[in-house]
C-alpha cells in the first residue's frame, strides 16, 4: 500500500474501515497489465529465469523498480514501466495466469474472510501480437478467464492505443465486434496510451463502427495540460459513454460532459502519483460531486501505484488533509453510481441491490 492510501486508511476508525470493506463496489477502470499482483509477476520472472537461464536486462530492471516502489516525476515516466511486464506476459500460459490472478485479486474474498475488493469489474486490455500469439488468441485467452465469472460479475473492454496504426485499430475493432456477435463477454472499447500521440480524428470512424455494433466507448481524455482543446473536442464528438481521468477539461468541454451526463472514471491515487493533480483537495472530483455528476471510483494500475479499490474509497472518507472527509451516505451514493455507470448498467445495479 502506498503512503497516501496507507495514511488515509489508517486514519479511519474500525467501523469506518469495515464499512468500506463491506460496501458493494464496481471497478470500471483497471488495466490488465498494470494490475498484476507483484507476487505473480515475480513468479513469472522466476519461471522465465529457469527456462532461459538468465533474465533479460529489461525484465530485471523493471522488477527492481516495482519491488522498490515506483516514483514518478511526470506522467510520461509511467509508460516506461511496461516493457518488463510485456516481456513476461507474451505467451498464452503467462497471459492466462496474470488474467486469472488479476480477476481473483479484485473479485475473490480474502483468505482471512475479508470481502472481495469489488462485486463487478470491467477489466480492460490492449490485445498484443507477440512472437507467441496473435491478437485474436490474446483476447480469447483473456476472455476464457473473464467468462469463468458470471455476466453480473466480470466483463471485458478492448483497448485501442493512441500509438496504433489505423490498420491495427481496425483489427482491434473488428475483433471486438466479432467477439460480441459470438456472444463473448466484450462490452466496450477503450482508448488509452500516450495522451499526446495520434490524430484522434482518424479514429472516429472506428469508434462509430463499434457503437453501431452495440459496443460502448470509454476514452482516456484530457489527461495532461498539454492536451489540446481540439483533441478533447474531437474525442467528445464520438459520443462516448464514459471518460477516463478527464483531468484538464476546459469549461466548454465540461459543459458538454455535464449536459450529456457522461460518467467520469476517477483514479485518485493515479492522478496524485503521476502529479497531474497536486493534492486530494485540489482534485477535480470535487467539481463533479458539487454538480451531482455520475462518477466511478477506480484503481487504474495497482502494480505501480500500490493501491486498492478499498484504499481509493478510504481517500474519500478520511478527514482532510488525508482525504475528502465524505459521509457514509455520500460514499454509498458514489459506489452506487459506479454500478449505474457500468456498461451493463442497470442489470448490474439491480443485481447488487
Amino acid at each position: 500500500m502506498n503512503d497516501l492510501v496507507a495514511e488515509a486508511f489508517n486514519s479511519l476508525s474500525k467501523a469506518q474501515a469495515q464499512f468500506l470493506r463491506n460496501l458493494p463496489k464496481a471497478e470500471l477502470h483497471a488495466h490488465l497489465n498494470g494490475s498484476i499482483p507483484l507476487s505473480c509477476l515475480q513468479e513469472l520472472a522466476r519461471e522465465s529465469n529457469i527456462n532461459s537461464e538468465t533474465l533479460s536486462e529489461t525484465v530485471s530492471k523493471g522488477l527492481e523498480v516495482f519491488e522498490r516502489g515506483v516514483e514518478l516525476n511526470v506522467i510520461d515516466d509511467f509508460f516506461s514501466l511496461f516493457p518488463a511486464i510485456y516481456a513476461l506476459t507474451s505467451t498464452v500460459p503467462a497471459l492466462a495466469t496474470v488474467t486469472r490472478e488479476v480477476l481473483s485479486h479484485f473479485l475473490a474474498p480474502g483468505s482471512d474472510g475479508t470481502p472481495s475488493q469489488c462485486q463487478y469489474m470491467e477489466l480492460r486490455t490492449t490485445p498484443r501480437k507477440t512472437n507467441h500469439m496473435m491478437r485474436g488468441e490474446y483476447l480469447d485467452t483473456v476472455l476464457n478467464e473473464v467468462e469463468k465469472y458470471s455476466p453480473e460479475t466480470a466483463a471485458l473492454l478492448i483497448s485501442i492505443d493512441r500509438r496504433m496504426s489505423l490498420q491495427d485499430v481496425q483489427e482491434c475493432v473488428d475483433l471486438a465486434i466479432s467477439l460480441k456477435e459470438q456472444g463473448r463477454r466484450v462490452v466496450g472499447i477503450d482508448l488509452c496510451g500516450d495522451p499526446l500521440i495520434g490524430d484522434m480524428a482518424t479514429f472516429l470512424p472506428y469508434f462509430e463502427r463499434a457503437k453501431v455494433a452495440g459496443l460502448k466507448i470509454t476514452l482516456h481524455i484530457a489527461e495532461t495540460p498539454a492536451n489540446t482543446e481540439e483533441d478533447t473536442q474531437t474525442l467528445l464528438s464520438s459520443g462516448p459513454s464514459r471518460l477516463g481521468h478527464a483531468t484538464f477539461l476546459s469549461t466548454a468541454a465540461r459543459d458538454i460532459v455535464l449536459r450529456e451526463r457522461i460518467p467520469i472514471e476517477i483514479c485518485l491515487t493515479s492522478n496524485l502519483l503521476c502529479k497531474t493533480v497536486k493534492t486530494i483537495d485540489a482534485h477535480h472530483i470535487r467539481y463533479y460531486l458539487e454538480h451531482n455528476h455520475p462518477i466511478a471510483i477506480c484503481t487504474d494500475d495497482i502494480l505501480p501505484f500500490r493501491n486498492s479499490l478499498v484504499g481509493e474509497y478510504a481517500l474519500l472518507m478520511a478527514a482532510p488533509p488525508l482525504g475528502l472527509g465524505l459521509s457514509d451516505d455520500d460514499i454509498r451514493k458514489i459506489a452506487h453510481m459506479s454500478f449505474l455507470s457500468s456498461f451493463k448498467g442497470g442489470q448490474v445495479a439491480t443485481h447488487m441491490n
